[in-house]
């Protein structure tokens, strides 16, 4: 009967995409970025808008699953055109709770023991339901005041099959189609699946805690919740109840007497340090995500959602920030395109046009500019012109976006670029900082270096005082090429011929003879036997000698190095 459900599950799932896909596929929705300047006042046209804003509502309608998905493409610029991917940061993972009774459930399965065990007070009813699990306020046996997150018992299976179905479309659309071939939906399910898996893990969300909680402890005005590791499991994650206020859930004048810059301060500034020093992300740093405390601090909350940033793209985001920071638009483009994956259509050219262009209008606004904005525009400049940046940098880009607003409404007279500029020193040393590994490798490296340097002089100038000194370019293997050509050659002479004689042949069948073999001249049955024989005995020899090349192939390539 389970598994008889879980395919009607699967049929139903392919009924719902063919839907969304019929009704969308053939809207600009997959049209790219598309860009155009005389669009001042609006962002996008109201068509555009609206059936931005209906591609979401059904999205939300599909589950767990697909509003993820909604939350991972609303940070994909290049991909969408930005009325979409404004309604899907819009998305709102909101649904009706689970029952208190399946709650418990949940909780004393995971932790081993009744709920009256673990917990003196437990809230029925939660504080936010979302579609991938709910929290409730609690009070541990020891005092301590504590929020649970509590995952819905079928969501796992639900997910399971919603990226069975994805990935079978997927892979699909990127063998038969062109817009598969030119987007990459099955990386972009790669990338999808991975921040998924890590959203359905709560162990994983508790490292994240632990990580953040050490990269703001040197900012006093800054706090992240921690896990309570004994009552933490994959499905259950506890944590410290934090009192205070949504920023979002402040007005002006609410923030009339709290002095918000040094918060402001300390919170792009450690950001900063995490993407580009730490090589962490908070993917989701949006206003609704950030508490105001009743002692004055900053709580970051929600850290489901994060990335790795690598090293490289950490380097290649330094180069940006400074090439924007200077107004250096050609600097910029040459980043991007280092960056990025360039696709048949793309010109290098009008690219690096468009993006000088779009640099200098950023600095031309002075110290108003919006890096993750710029990010953004960038990135969607990138899709436009048939660059797909990677997927690292788009999310940096959104999380620069959201900590832009953030700090906007906390403080609107802030400035990110100003802040990126005081900063510049640090930025430059984030990316020329050497981790002790990589100090202990380049001191292998060298100590190899200064040790076999004497040896290798002294044969170099002994070479070139004897005049043997010779420089070697393998640009083509000559004598391979030859052995190529001359057997090429001597195939196509025997195939001439052989068909010369099978000519020969046919013609002497028609001379009358007093030699016969079956009725025909033997003469002509000769030929037609040597014919035979020579075209079999070729065969067996390109046979033989073509697989004995290919081995051989093979074997050079195992012996060159990696």
């Amino acid at each position: 009967m389970h598994a008889f459900a879980m395919t009607r599950l699967q049929d139903n799932r392919y009924v719902a995409l063919a839907r969304l896909i019929r009704r969308y596929g053939r809207s600009d929705l997959l049209a790219g970025a598309q860009l155009d300047e005389f669009d001042v006042d609006e962002q996008a046209p109201l068509g555009d808008t609206e059936r931005a804003d209906a591609f979401a509502a059904d999205l939300e309608r599909m589950g767990p699953t697909f509003i993820k998905l909604g939350q991972l493409l609303s940070t994909r610029f290049d991909l969408l055109p930005a009325a979409y991917t404004t309604a899907l940061e819009r998305l709102q993972d909101s649904v009706e709770p689970i029952s208190f009774e399946t709650v418990r459930e949940v909780v004393e399965a995971e932790l081993g023991a009744p709920l009256r065990e673990r917990f003196s007070e437990f809230d029925e009813k939660p504080l936010a339901a979302a579609s991938i699990g709910q929290v409730h306020r609690a009070v541990l046996r020891n005092g301590h005041e504590v929020v649970v997150k509590v995952q819905r018992p079928d969501v796992r299976d639900v997910v399971r099959q919603d990226m069975d179905v994805l990935e079978r479309l997927a892979a699909q659309a990127d063998k038969r189609t062109e817009v598969g071939r030119t987007f990459g939906f099955g990386r972009l399910l790669d990338q999808f699946r991975r921040s998924l898996a890590g959203e359905l893990d709560y162990r994983r969300e508790a490292r994240s805690l632990v990580t953040f909680g050490e990269l703001t402890a040197p900012y006093d005005l800054l706090l992240v919740p921690q896990p309570v590791p004994e009552y933490t499991t994959s499905r259950v994650l506890t944590m410290d109840y934090v009192e205070g206020r949504k920023i979002t859930d402040i007005g002006r004048l609410g923030l009339v007497d709290l002095d918000a810059r040094p918060i402001v301060e300390q919170l792009f500034t450690a950001y900063l340090h995490m993407i580009l020093d730490a090589g962490v992300l908070h993917a989701d740093p949006h206003p609704g995500n950030l508490l105001l405390t009743d002692d004055g601090r900053l709580a970051l909350l929600d850290l489901g959602m994060t990335a790795a940033v690598p090293p490289r793209i950490q380097n290649d985001v330094i180069k940006l920030l400074l090439s924007i920071g200077d107004g250096d638009g050609e600097e910029t483009a040459v980043v991007l395109a280092s960056m990025g994956h360039p696709l048949e259509a793309f010109d290098a050219a009008a690219f690096r046009d468009d993006v000088s262009h779009l640099v200098s209008e950023a600095v031309a606004s002075g110290s108003d500019v919006s890096v993750g904005t710029v990010l953004m525009d960038l990135s969607r400049l990138s899709g436009h012109h048939g660059l797909r940046p990677p997927p690292e940098m788009t999310m940096v880009g959104k999380a620069l976006l959201n900590l832009d607003r953030s700090t906007s409404h906390l403080d609107p007279g802030f400035a990110p670029a100003v802040a990126i500029r005081k900063n510049v020193s640090e930025i430059f040393g984030a990316g020329l900082k050497l981790s002790a590994g990589g100090l202990m490798s380049a001191a292998i490296e060298s100590k190899t270096f200064v040790s076999q340097l004497p040896k290798r002089a002294n044969r170099i100038m002994d070479t070139l005082a004897d005049g043997e000194f010779r420089i070697q370019v393998q640009a083509i293997d000559e004598e391979r090429l030859h052995t190529v050509i001359q057997r090429v050659a001597n195939r196509v002479t025997l195939g001439i011929i052989i068909a010369a004689t099978i000519l020969g042949a046919a013609l002497v069948v028609r001379v009358p003879s007093r030699w016969t073999v079956l009725g025909y001249p033997g003469l002509a049955i000769l030929f037609f036997f040597f014919a035979v024989s020579a075209g079999a005995a070729m065969a067996v020899w390109i046979f033989l000698t073509d697989r004995k090349v290919a081995h051989a192939v093979a074997s050079d390539r195992g012996r060159q190095p990696r």
